[in-house]
């Protein structure tokens, strides 16, 4: 029988490749925002309406779709482009800053709609793409403030920044001629943690915290966050990967006990030093990355096990004899007495033992998956303006990678429908 390779719902190349004002299209058409907008125009009441609520709202969006860092360049590029202008739903001249600003400020008291907008579209994403949400990745993601360091008078003034504080993350790894390395980065700011889903490279959940919040503290918050306002969907995740800056036992169990879900997170060597393998049972022994050796009892020899599998009504992980499983010649192999394997209970050390198995294959193919979670930080430091921007507190961070966390989901969203059209348009030809 002849295998159709599946086509691709959504790729985040595709949209790239298109145009600002289309990628803006793509978001104004698909932007679930008409509750928030009517609320918005409840609220100016009959007041003046030079600048209509939605005109501004749609100003807004185009600011981060065109990645200006500052108010005065969105401002400048309305004034000079009417095309842009037109868009957005302005009948005239662009907004004055001080409009402009006010508006701004009304937003920042609707944090809690932004964020009702965001699942909104996570819900939408979820119908639009099939299997959204099954395997998840986690990471945070360093960003400064404006204001370059903390000042010593704490009063807010519009200029410095008193949420904010210091962050710092270590990173280390060995050379190739195994030798150690460091790097320490230190920033003023905040950080943004996301859960993301690790196949189509969207959002899914998100925190806004200073710089100096733990991940793993912030981590189980987060899920608890999931668990709060998205727990149908929660339910649906099967995997979440993570790096060792995420290893924590408490954190594994929550995942896996309490949620269902798979944790893949990277482990560090927290034994004493010396301390490379721990006895098992009988003549097994095992090192902290879950790899589990059987001893000959004739020669000695030292064998990695086979991975077996895990058993879920037991809650255990399969070793499998290495002889039996590879063809290997063992002397030891009749007298040996985990020649018919090994159950290891995941509760003989949670941190190690994890339901898919550290030393398998599927472990490291799906931890591989993590990496999406690092695109996603890319692309909201590159395509999103956060590498150059003009914000100081912690409600305008909040919100504003709230928006861009939204705009990042219409255009997927978006996009997937117009795919999903052009492919039933052809399926109409063809007949």
């Amino acid at each position: 029988m002849a295998i159709i390779p599946q086509l691709s719902l959504f790729s985040w190349n595709e949209i790239e490749e298109l145009g600002d004002l289309e990628r803006l299209r793509l978001v104004l058409e698909n932007m679930p925002d008409e509750a928030f907008m009517k609320k918005l125009e409840k609220e100016r009441g009959k007041g003046r309406d030079e600048y209509p609520v939605r005109a501004m709202w749609n100003a807004l969006l185009a600011g981060i779709v065109f990645q200006h860092e500052s108010d005065a360049k969105l401002l400048r590029e309305l004034s000079r482009n009417g095309q842009l202008r037109a868009m957005c739903g302005f009948h005239g001249k662009a907004p004055t800053p001080w409009a402009f600003s006010r508006f701004l400020k009304k937003i920042l008291a609707h944090q809690a709609d932004v964020e009702a907008l965001f699942d909104e579209l996570v819900k939408q994403a979820e119908k639009a793409l099939p299997g959204f949400g099954k395997h998840l990745a986690m990471d945070s993601k360093a960003i400064s403030s404006f204001a370059q360091r903390k000042n010593k008078k704490e009063k807010p003034d519009g200029r410095r920044d008193t949420d904010a504080d210091y962050g710092k993350k270590v990173y280390r790894g060995t050379r190739e001629d195994g030798t150690a390395w460091e790097k320490l980065i230190t920033w003023f700011g905040y950080k943004l943690h996301l859960v993301v889903d690790a196949v189509y490279e969207l959002p899914v959940a998100f925190s806004v915290t200073k710089a100096s919040v733990p991940d793993v503290k912030e981590a189980h918050r987060l899920l608890e966050q999931m668990e709060e306002r998205q727990s149908e969907w929660l339910a649906k995740a099967e995997t979440l990967s993570a790096d060792r800056g995420y290893d924590d036992t408490k954190l594994i169990e929550k995942c896996w006990d309490r949620y269902g879900i798979k944790p893949v997170i990277d482990i560090r060597n927290s034994w004493k030093d010396g301390e490379s393998t721990r006895q098992l049972k009988e003549n097994a022994t095992y090192n902290y990355k879950g790899n589990v050796y059987c001893h000959c009892p004739e020669t000695g020899t030292v064998r990695e096990m086979a991975c077996g599998g895990f058993e879920k009504d037991r809650n255990t992980l399969k070793k499998l004899c290495p002889a039996k499983q590879y063809g290997i010649t063992c002397a030891g192999q009749a007298a040996c007495p985990i020649a018919s394997g090994i159950r290891i209970p995941l509760s003989e050390d949670r941190r190690i033992f994890t339901p898919i198995d550290r030393a398998s294959y599927k472990w490291g193919r799906i931890y591989a998956k993590r990496t999406a979670v690092e695109r996603v930080n890319s692309r909201l430091e590159v395509s999103f303006g956060f590498e150059s921007h003009t914000i100081r507190g912690m409600k305008k961070m909040k919100v504003r990678c709230g928006l861009a966390l939204c705009v990042m989901l219409a255009m997927a969203i978006g996009r997937v429908k117009e795919k999903q059209g052009d492919h039933l348009r052809s399926l109409v030809k063809a007949a």
